[in-house]
Formats: structure tokens, sequence, C-alpha cells
């Protein structure tokens, strides 16, 4: 068990590992990004990277606080899954009706792999060999994807 300065500590160095190691890729548009905090430049929606110590996920957050709004990003993002699956060469899980780690309601898209511990320093190649080609290609696929949400911005 770790105190709560070891794991943040921890936690901190995994992510800055991760982002050091995904500073070299550029973006499908060849610009540099923020892999680790990656701008959909859509309000409430967000390509989030997740680790604990029982799983990683990768995916699409709908957060909007209206459930009419989240529910018509959820199936515009829908209409977009073949594009989707197409582009990052594997099936998704798709959950409309989700919750935060603070209880919010939000939509959700997302990979998760199990079993998997970001405090244990061994698993980060396995951590980084999971994140790495599904937030590049989450990128590849919001490079056109992205315009399908013109009229809901």
């Amino acid at each position: 068990m770790y105190s709560k300065t070891e794991a943040a500590q921890l936690r901190q160095a995994f992510w800055t590992a991760f982002g050091q190691y995904m500073q070299p890729v550029p973006s499908s548009e060849g610009l540099p990004t923020n892999w680790v905090n990656y701008k959909t430049g859509l309000k409430h929606v967000f390509f989030r990277l997740h680790a604990d110590t029982r799983r990683a996920t990768v995916g699409i957050d709908i957060t909007h606080p209206d459930a009419g709004l989240r529910e018509l990003f959820f199936e515009q993002f829908r209409e977009l899954r073949a594009l989707l699956e197409e582009t990052t060469g594997e099936a998704w899980t798709w959950a409309a009706d989700a919750a935060d780690e603070y209880g919010k309601p939000i939509s959700r898209i997302y990979q998760e792999l199990t079993p998997v511990n970001m405090f244990d320093r061994n698993d980060w190649p396995r951590l980084i060999s999971f994140f790495k080609p599904r937030i590049v290609a989450l990128d590849e696929f919001w490079s056109t994807a992205q315009y399908a949400f013109d009229e809901l911005r």
C-alpha cells in the first residue's frame, strides 16, 4: 500500500514518462500535441486516459450536464461508429448512461485493459503500449469526425 504522497508521486512519474515518450509523436495533422491532456476543441467532449491499480482505460467522455444534449452528442458519435472502429482497428465499448468518478452522469466510449497496475513500474510498458496506439488513432479519427459536430457547437 502506498501513502497518498507516494501514490501521487508515482502517478505523476507515470504521466510525465508517458508524455515524454509521446512528445516526438505529431498529431495526424503534423502538429505538436499534448497527448496526456488532449484538446478536442469541443466543450464537454474529452479524450481521457486513465490508469489505476486494477485497470487502464482510454476513451471519449461526453460530460454535457444536459441529458438531452449529452444524448445528441452520443448519437452523433454512434453515427461515426464505423469510422471510429475502422480507424482504431477494434470494437469499443459504448455506454450511453455511465458515471464519472464523482458520480456525475456522462456518456462514454472506451477501451479497457485489465489487469494492470499503474503503481507497478513493471506494468508501465504495457500501459504505454495500450495507450499510445489508441490515443493516436483517436486523434486520426477526430481529424475527420470533428466536423460532424459543427451543428452541436
